[in-house]
């Protein structure tokens, strides 16, 4: 006959087995998961003398930021290898003016909600790359911070809408640094729904917005002033991709004719000018010969993808 075991020391063995099995399991997982590595994150861009678009405008914001005064116009020119030539030499790096991987970490800085600085103008200028629409004002307000955690989720990055070296490396890394997207307002000025509005009688899109919203390039390009009877004050903007994007009705024109920006650059501010009934920026795309409708165009930069190429669009059936 086998002894009697108290009821206590069973439910204590019980314990045991079972932490037993949960601390084998733990040890499978890390196993597993050691066998199953973390996507790689994405590669920081290299960007050296003629490199154009929304990576260098983010560059030259650090370079601001680390105390070298150059203007963040996205083009890679004398005067921004000079600065990046500077930089490294500061920093005991390989002084050949390119921003690759080691540059690119000692120039990034954390910002979080609160910060004021160019370093923060530099994330709003990489997440404008995304399609955010930010204003590149060097203030890490309630809308970066939601940016952030939106670009950090959408990533599966920590959502902590704290911009540190990781997400810095995904939102410069990814995106097409050479040109990237921009909605060409605000975010958060509209919902989507406008953003799918048919025109009145051709081709185009009306936004509704007060006098004043900042307005955005939406491609990295050359931006040309217009003054005219019916667009009033405007912008050609000749996009890196060949196509041609009109604004018109601006308050202010932002940049002068023949300035380069980057995808997300301010270039005015929305207005009623021209031939034109109140408040409001019209934005057409011009491509391939013919006017294209820009509501599938922005419609998928608000959403986060990556658009159709200009040239693709429809030019019917956006006229209501």
């Amino acid at each position: 006959m086998e002894p009697r075991i108290p009821a206590v020391a069973k439910k204590s063995a019980t314990r045991r087995v079972l932490r037993a099995f949960v601390a084998v399991g733990a040890a499978l997982t890390m196993l597993l998961g050691a066998g199953q590595p973390a996507a790689a994150a994405p590669g920081w861009p290299v960007l050296n003398s003629g490199s154009a678009g929304a990576d260098v405008a983010t560059a030259q914001y650090l370079l601001r930021h680390h105390g070298h005064d150059i203007a963040p116009d996205g083009a890679f020119g004398p005067a921004t290898r000079g600065a990046v030539v500077a930089f490294q030499q500061a920093r005991g790096f390989t002084a050949d003016g390119i921003i690759g991987q080691q540059t690119w970490g000692g120039l990034i800085a954390t910002v979080r909600q609160g910060d004021s600085n160019q370093a923060v103008a530099a994330a709003q200028t990489a997440l404008n790359k995304h399609g955010f629409g930010l204003a590149v004002d060097g203030a890490f307000g309630p809308a970066t911070a939601a940016a952030a955690r939106s670009f950090q989720s959408s990533n599966g990055l920590a959502v902590d809408g704290i911009i540190g070296p990781q997400t810095w490396q995904y939102v410069v890394g990814n995106g097409g640094g050479g040109g990237g997207y921009s909605l060409p307002i605000p975010r958060g000025s509209l919902s989507r729904g406008y953003y799918q509005a048919p025109h009145h009688d051709y081709p185009a899109l009306d936004l509704p917005v007060g006098t004043g919203t900042p307005l955005y390039a939406v491609r990295s390009g050359v931006a040309n002033q217009i003054n005219n009877s019916r667009c009033g004050l405007g912008y050609s903007l000749a996009g890196d991709d060949g196509a041609s994007y009109l604004y018109c009705h601006l308050s202010s024109h932002g940049v002068g004719s023949g300035t380069r920006v980057a995808a997300g650059n301010q270039i005015g501010l929305s207005g009623s000018t021209g031939n034109s009934t109140g408040p409001h920026l019209h934005i057409e795309i011009y491509a391939g010969g013919a006017n294209r409708c820009p509501q599938p165009y922005l419609l998928a930069i608000y959403d986060g993808s990556t658009p159709p190429a200009a040239g693709s669009l429809p030019t019917s059936g956006c006229i209501g």
